[in-house]
């Protein structure tokens, strides 16, 4: 895990009970993918079941670069 501005717990909550509605993308700034979760429901379901894969690596990977600014 790597410590930066996003909060592993609040991720996985949102995808957990809002993933449908891309709430957990709109708090990881992915605001595009965000909007197209919301008007697809969470991308019909493939999406959802993706993010539940990789949601500690895209976590990962924006706390890096946000600590590299």
């Amino acid at each position: 895990y790597v410590a930066g501005p996003l909060n592993y717990s609040v991720a996985w909550l949102l995808l957990t009970f809002l993933g449908v509605f891309g709430a957990h993308r709109f708090y990881m700034g992915k605001w595009l993918t965000g909007l197209l979760y919301l008007i697809t429901v969470g991308f019909f379901g493939i999406g959802v079941f993706y993010d539940y894969w990789t949601l500690n690596g895209q976590i990962d990977e924006l706390n890096r670069q946000t600590r590299l600014q």
